[in-house]
């Protein structure tokens, strides 16, 4: 059976199978200023989030064989937008990234980091297809049968294919700890999916990362306060926790021109906090 598991909008979790949404829960966030400005949408709700899922499995054909991969820029500072960025510059030679109908993969390519990881929310688990599989190259797939996801094993893969800087995106501190002790200055970690971070769990994202993304975390937010090197970002905040997050940022902001997204606007966070 086909089966993807997903944490979407509202950091609300999602069951795929076999082309269907089959379970939705309840959404933890009610509002977020991201889904209003660009779906229109004003309050989270279980049939808001099955209708977006749906919405996505039609367009672009998340959690199907039919996936499409490749996508240019969609937000300012995302951090699929920032790592593709880097690749494009060669500040980074490769991205570990999860995509649905895969797991974890090595990616060198800055519009499919783009098309992968600016179209997915939280990927829990998934069910590789071997039409993504062979798009993205067997050898870049962590587990091309089982399609598992783990960043770890992922970086070590991308350290066996050769590649110097390496780009990751972790979902826990205890991950991103691990990623750094073993891999020390070698790699480059983003923090994504932070709703709900424990206050232990923030801390430790802010010990190991280069950037943090804020989400809708009140602890990660709250850290923030004292360990960004630099935030920017109007609707959800992003942080530079190192001085290497702090040269990604400022080259992201001479790369679209507008020195303005330097001032984030608090007003309008997600609701509630968690």
């Amino acid at each position: 059976m086909e089966r993807h598991v997903i944490e979407a909008l509202g950091k609300t979790k999602v069951v795929i199978e076999n082309g269907k949404v089959t379970y939705v829960g309840e959404p933890q966030v009610e509002y977020c200023p991201l889904f209003l400005k660009y779906r229109g949408i004003k309050e989270i709700t279980p049939e808001i989030v099955k209708e977006n899922i749906e919405f996505r499995m039609k367009d672009f054909g998340m959690c199907t064989p039919g996936r499409k991969l490749r996508m240019r820029d969609f937000l300012s500072f995302g951090v699929s937008e920032l790592m593709a960025m880097a690749v494009s510059k060669g500040l980074l030679d490769c991205a570990v990234i999860a995509c649905d109908g895969a797991g974890t993969v090595v990616v060198t390519d800055p519009e499919l980091i783009q098309g992968i990881g600016g179209r997915i929310s939280g990927m829990v688990e998934t069910t590789p297809y071997d039409e993504i599989v062979e798009k993205l190259g067997r050898g870049n797939v962590l587990d091309p049968v089982g399609g598992r996801i783990d960043q770890l094993a992922g970086t070590r893969l991308a350290a066996k294919l050769g590649f110097g800087m390496i780009g990751v995106t972790v979902v826990s501190g205890g991950e991103a700890l691990s990623i750094r002790n073993e891999f020390g200055e070698r790699v480059v970690i983003f923090a994504v999916h932070t709703t709900g971070a424990s206050a232990s769990d923030s801390k430790a994202l802010f010990d190991a990362c280069d950037i943090v993304s804020s989400c809708a975390s009140k602890w990660t937010r709250e850290y923030a306060k004292e360990r960004s090197i630099l935030t920017v970002g109007k609707k959800i905040p992003v942080y530079a926790a190192t001085e290497f997050g702090r040269k990604l940022m400022e080259e992201r902001l001479r790369q679209i021109g507008n020195s303005k997204e330097k001032a984030s606007d608090q007003e309008d966070a997600p609701r509630p906090l968690i």
